[in-house]
């Protein structure tokens, strides 16, 4: 089975319609017809919503929770072990803490990590990247 891992910025992008989006479009649409999962970490679930909140206020955010919510992705919560990567990654790079975390959850899933932030290209040696 095909793994997906998606970063806020990816998120972003689709629901704003911004440049790059019929790539996630794409991908859902896999997710939907082919044997494809796509994964978001709940921290970048959480960017989501606060970026949204910020450029739109609460109804904004409630809006975006919801079109995520009816997306084919799988929000992953964050335990110890996905912890403990994010914060050797965000120790050995110059990468918000967030993105360590979208970052740590692709190596988990040894899946591609889609993203257009190019705070990535410090993790592309050890993190497969989908450019958006």
């Amino acid at each position: 089975m095909k793994t997906t891992v998606l970063d806020s910025y990816a998120v972003i992008t689709y629901l704003q319609r911004q440049t790059g989006y019929e790539s996630v479009a794409k991908i859902f649409e896999e997710c939907v017809s082919k044997n494809h999962e796509t994964f978001l970490c709940v921290v970048n679930w959480g960017e989501v919503i606060y970026t949204a909140w910020r450029t739109g206020g609460e109804q904004k955010a409630r809006l975006a929770e919801d079109a995520m919510r009816a997306l084919p992705i799988q929000i992953i919560d964050v335990n110890k072990e996905l912890a403990l990567q994010a914060a050797q990654l965000k120790a050995n790079n110059r990468m918000s803490y967030a993105d360590c975390f979208a970052a740590a959850l692709a190596m988990k899933k040894k899946s591609e990590l889609v993203t257009g932030d190019k705070e990535f290209k410090q993790v592309e040696k050890v993190v497969r990247i989908r450019w958006i």
